[in-house]
C-alpha cells in the first residue's frame, strides 16, 4: 500500500520559516520525481517544486529563492524548506510522487498558513 505522510504544517507569521516533510512507503523511492503542490481555498492546484531522483529541481517563480527542496533516498523523504514566508502562501501543501511509467500518488495534504 502506497503513502505518502506530510507534517510540518502549521500557523507562522509572514517572514517566519516552516520546514515540510514527507515520507513515502510503498513505492521505490529512486524511481520517483517527488514534488510539493499547493491548493489555496478557490484557486487552482499547482507545483511548487520538485526534486528528480538526481537531483535536478524545478521551482514556481513565486516561491524562487524562498523555497528549497529536498530528499533523502536513503530513508524515502521529501523535504521543503520554506522560508520568508509571506501571508499569499497560504494553502495546503500536498506532496506528490512522479513517474512516466508508473502511477501518480498523492498524499492528504497539511495546512500552511501565514498571517500578516
Amino acid at each position: 500500500q502506497v503513502q505518502l505522510v506530510e507534517s510540518g504544517g502549521g500557523l507562522v507569521q509572514a517572514g517566519g520559516s516552516l520546514r515540510l516533510s514527507c515520507a513515502a512507503s510503498g513505492i521505490i523511492f529512486s524511481r520517483y520525481i517527488m514534488g510539493w503542490y499547493r491548493q489555496a481555498p478557490g484557486k487552482q492546484r499547482e507545483l511548487v517544486a520538485s526534486m528528480t531522483s538526481s537531483g535536478s529541481t524545478t521551482y514556481a517563480d513565486s516561491v524562487k529563492g524562498r523555497f528549497t527542496i529536498s530528499r533523502n533516498n536513503a530513508n524515502n523523504t521529501v523535504y521543503l524548506q520554506m522560508n520568508s514566508l509571506k501571508p499569499e502562501d497560504t494553502a495546503v501543501y500536498i506532496c506528490n510522487a512522479e513517474s512516466i511509467y508508473l502511477p501518480d500518488y498523492w498524499g492528504q495534504g497539511t495546512q500552511v498558513t501565514v498571517s500578516s
